[in-house]
């Protein structure tokens, strides 16, 4: 009887064990998703991320002054016809944004496909 009990013991403890390390096994693949789908995107407008206090300071000037109360979240920058061009997240009063400036800090029109 005893041996029952210890047998039964270590068959729970296997299945709890390989249920553990299953879930394990499935998060890694959920994280490079999100970066293949984080990588495609950037591939596919050519931006490449760029750390906000990088900006120089003319776009900075210019969020503070023409987007009264903005944060910049996130940017990232791109050459275009010899220029940097810069996508910015935007954080205006809890509403989310896209925006597109030069490096002088002029404001482009441009549709985000």
């Amino acid at each position: 009887m005893k041996k029952l009990g210890i047998t039964l013991m270590a068959a729970a403890g296997m299945f709890l064990f390989s249920q553990n390390a299953q879930a394990q096994e499935e998060e890694p693949e959920e994280m490079e998703q999100t970066e293949a789908v984080e990588e495609v995107q950037e591939v596919k407008d050519d931006f490449k991320k760029l750390d906000v206090l990088a900006l120089p300071q003319a776009i900075k000037d210019a969020v503070m002054t023409d987007m009264n109360g903005a944060v910049a979240e996130e940017a990232w920058v791109k050459e275009e016809d010899g220029k940097n061009v810069y996508k910015l997240a935007l954080n205006v009063d809890g509403e989310k944004k896209k925006a597109y400036i030069d490096s002088e800090g002029n404001w482009i029109e441009k549709e985000d496909k």
